[in-house]
């Protein structure tokens, strides 16, 4: 067990009001190169299509761009969303990553198509799917990538690469998939948290050890939001919360401005969306960040987080991280996973 507990960062190179996609990316390969100086161990990005906040959905060749532009951290994709995409297709691009980075490469895989009907059938996606297409697309993706694949067209980059793979979910049937392959698991509580007890439990009592894991690792997904004092956090933090809320109400934006008393102004529905939300963040100054950060740990039991920070100022942002980065040396383990089972 390490002597410092986990931290990555999941970064969706959210595109700020007024700004650009190459704006955004600039800011990426900075929040990469911070991470990369300090302790955190992964910088993930997830795939999203027709988001006029997200700039990273060509996930893989993001990934590449901050793996040329860092020297230690794992690179990888939290997630990509596999009914997008043949397994072969990924195979190639992640045997690509990690011919290019050995040993630092990670992908995520998603059931959800993260998207709309619309952007899906842009997307040239088949609506038409079938509940056990994902375990088997994941299960042809892992002999593609294996030393000896069965299937009759080779990955070529992909073959032997033996790319780490982690099921990512925000539901019981990820954590269940997890287990019975015996990978290691990713939830999405950092925006939907509503299963999260649930699909750990699930995930760890049903847990089977394979060449993969020999024991159950969890990731949750976290947002923080620290700064100097916590009336600036939480100030900072709303532009997170209008653009979540937004997003919940079906209209997707740009992350907005940050602007003043957000949860008192947001009305019955946003206030309800973020009591939800808000179950998995920490916000405040460094010794709340700290509180907050470890009361989670200690109710999850979670192996790793994977914290996310969507702040509309990006030396805002790069500081929330520094402070985090100093809150990890004062954070530790729960208890064993198996009081948590």
């Amino acid at each position: 067990m390490p002597t410092t507990y986990p931290l990555s960062v999941l970064d969706l190179a959210p595109i700020v009001q007024g700004s650009t996609p190459a704006d955004s990316f600039k800011n990426t390969i900075q929040l990469a190169q911070q991470a990369d100086q300090a302790a955190f161990t992964r910088y993930w990005l997830a795939e999203h299509h027709g988001m006029v906040g997200i700039a990273s959905a060509a996930t893989s060749v993001l990934i590449a761009h901050v793996g040329h532009h860092t020297r230690r951290i794992r690179i990888g994709a939290g997630g990509i969303m596999l009914p997008n995409h043949s397994p072969l297709v990924i195979a190639e691009q992640f045997g690509t990553l990690a011919a290019l980075f050995p040993d630092r490469v990670d992908l995520g895989l998603g059931r959800a198509p993260g998207s709309d009907q619309r952007t899906a059938q842009a997307l040239r996606r088949n609506l038409q799917s079938d509940p056990n297409e994902f375990p088997h697309d994941v299960l042809e993706l892992l002999d593609y990538m294996s030393d000896h694949p069965q299937q009759p067209v080779p990955a070529v980059p992909g073959k032997g690469s033996n790319v780490p793979v982690w099921i990512l979910g925000s539901s019981l049937f990820g954590a269940q998939l997890a287990a019975m392959l015996g990978l290691p698991y990713a939830f999405a509580s950092h925006f939907a948290p509503a299963q999260m007890m649930d699909a750990i439990a699930v995930y760890r009592q049903h847990f089977k050890p394979s060449h993969y894991l020999q024991k159950p690792y969890v990731m949750l997904g976290f947002n923080v939001f620290a700064a100097e004092t916590n009336e600036k956090a939480h100030y900072l933090a709303s532009s997170w919360q209008q653009s979540f809320v937004s997003l919940r109400q079906g209209k997707p934006i740009q992350l907005p401005p940050p602007v003043a008393n957000y949860i008192e102004r947001a009305g019955a529905l946003g206030q309800a969306v973020m009591d939800h939300a808000l179950s998995c963040a920490a916000i405040g100054d460094l010794p709340a960040i700290i509180e907050q950060t470890q009361a989670f740990i200690d109710k999850t039991g979670a192996d790793e987080l994977m914290v996310t920070c969507n702040m509309y100022d990006q030396r805002a942002r790069l500081h929330s991280y520094a402070l985090l980065a100093e809150a990890q040396k004062h954070l530790r383990h729960a208890p064993s996973a198996l009081d948590f089972a």
